[in-house]
């Protein structure tokens, strides 16, 4: 029997399994799809947008290399590790349709930047995405397995078994991860609540008579709008017919060019169809994030449209919050009511992306009163203040959990603190452990931090920026658990760690706690 069962083989049903695999784990994943990868998930209509907090997950589990190489990223955008200052964002992004001007963010306005690696945007498919993550999943040896249907999920006290055709898979714990139909949210009688399509929208690789007719980069019309990226032949369009469109029928050519041509206003020919797909704004939720042992993540916990590029990234942040969480529960040292926190602390966030993509939804509708909402949008975006604000929340970095602590670090994710020689929060992380930073000159946590060994990492030294801290506690999901002034109390930290990674153990270690990584590097300090 596996320790966990993860439904669906997308970014974040593998970004999962590789949190459980690091953590010792033994994982089944099981995919509907024969094969990885798909023209739909390849560039240009793959593409996909990661967010500063997506790209600090993968930099934390030294994934970041490897997955601007998968996407061809060939310039950086955000600070370089020997700068001396955050840079200021060049990537934008988008609200309704509405182009954000980076060079106007107030960066000094941000939460806690301190110069990194990560970068503040990342353009990358899906494709490049499930390539890195999968090649993680077999390092950390997952069992993946495609070409599997679930149709069926039954769970007792001790476990789940899915059954796919005549072969049952038994676990400990199930999540689904398997997109914005899952299957194991039905079977599992999840409820899912939400706001029904006002558009249909399709993307398409085309070839197109007369790409001139078509001005590039983002245009609300009167009618909806559309989209021609530089990817040649690529283009989208949003129709605002109530969703009637979406999967009743294949978009063929006369159809999409009938759309494309009213919602531009052109007369534009397209030539031949490479390649089409649609979808729709319908946003919807679970009530809950798990039922006994089962869970979800990701497209099955929450649907709404593309807009503004949050699905992938709030799937992603799913992962990371629940991966450790349900490791620690998994091997026997979760403080009671660990994992009830997943959803404590994620299903607000998914309702807020909900609204975000609503409130865009209806800045665009093809109607006046819409129209003078996007002169008012138009105009706060320009300012400073609005700029910050638009960044913040589609950088991710407007998250903050309350953990019931108004230290201004904590729930937030961490920034990526140096020490003088050289070693970075970040490159302490790859092992998925939580992380004890602990400033003071007299390495006051050192004695109290063996308590953990095998769960959280101590690392000891003045950094070159601490931020007023002495000492913070970091999460394996790189959210601050708790920080200390330059006059903590030792006992505040035993408190936290104890909250979020069980109990001291008397001989230092906790028999099925997480498995020893490589050695510290030079300079740092750990039991």
């Amino acid at each position: 029997m596996y320790d966990v069962m993860i439904v669906g083989a997308g970014p974040v049903g593998l970004a999962l399994a590789c949190e459980l695999g690091l953590a010792g784990c033994s994982v089944l994943v099981l995919e509907r799809e024969p094969a990885l990868g798909s023209p739909l998930r390849a560039a240009p209509l793959g593409r996909r947008g990661l967010s500063a907090a997506s790209v600090e997950a993968f930099y934390r589990r030294g994934m970041l290399e490897p997955l601007l190489t998968a996407s061809g990223v060939q310039e950086v955008f955000g600070a370089a590790p020997e700068e001396g200052a955050p840079s200021r964002p060049r990537l934008g992004g988008h609200f309704a349709g509405m182009m954000l001007d980076g060079t106007r963010v107030d960066v000094a306005a941000l939460p806690f930047r301190l110069p990194s690696p990560v970068l503040e945007s990342v353009m990358t498919d899906l494709e490049a995405v499930e390539t890195v993550l999968s090649g993680q999943a077999s390092k950390l040896g997952v069992d993946v397995r495609r070409g599997v249907t679930v149709s069926a999920v039954s769970q007792n006290g001790e476990s789940v078994v899915a059954q796919a055709g005549a072969d049952a898979y038994e676990a400990r714990w199930l999540v689904g991860c398997d997109g914005g139909r899952s299957t194991v949210r039905r079977l599992a009688g999840f409820e899912f609540v939400g706001t029904e399509p006002q558009f249909t929208g399709y993307t398409m690789q085309t070839s197109l008579v007369d790409p001139e007719k078509l001005r590039p980069g983002f245009h609300l019309t009167p009618t909806g709008m559309y989209i021609r990226m530089p990817a040649a032949g690529y283009v989208a369009v949003v129709d605002f017919d109530g969703g009637a469109f979406d999967r009743s029928q294949p978009p063929t050519r006369d159809h999409l060019q009938e759309v494309l041509r009213r919602v531009s206003g052109t007369d534009v020919t397209i030539g031949e169809v490479h390649i089409a797909s649609s979808f729709t704004d319908r946003a919807m939720q679970t009530t809950a994030y798990r039922r006994g042992r089962v869970l979800l993540a990701g497209d099955a916990a929450h649907i709404h449209s593309p807009l503004g590029g949050q699905g992938l990234n709030t799937g992603i942040g799913d992962a990371v919050n629940l991966g450790w969480k349900l490791a620690a529960t998994v091997h026997g040292y979760a403080p009671d009511g660990l994992l009830d926190t997943y959803a404590d602390e994620r299903h607000p966030i998914g309702a807020a992306v909900l609204d975000w993509s609503r409130a865009q939804v209806a800045t665009m509708r093809p109607d006046p009163f819409a129209h003078a909402i996007q002169a008012v949008v138009r105009d706060l975006i320009g300012t400073r203040d609005g700029a910050t604000y638009v960044f913040e929340r589609l950088s991710g970095s407007w998250i903050r959990y309350d953990l019931g602590s108004e230290h201004p670090l904590v729930g937030r994710s961490a920034p990526d603190f140096c020490l003088e020689d050289g070693t970075r929060l970040g490159d302490l992380m790859e092992d998925g452990r939580g992380v004890v930073l602990d400033f003071s000159t007299d390495r006051r946590l050192h004695s109290s931090a063996t308590g953990w060994e095998g769960r959280i990492r101590y690392a000891a030294g003045a950094a070159e920026n601490d931020l007023g801290s002495g000492a913070v506690l970091v999460r394996p999901d790189g959210v601050v658990a708790w920080a200390g002034d330059r006059h903590f109390d030792r006992e505040a930290f035993e408190r936290a760690a104890s909250r979020w990674f069980g109990g001291p153990a008397a001989t230092g270690r906790t028999a099925g706690a997480h498995p020893e990584s490589a050695p510290p590097r030079a300079g740092s300090t750990r039991p």
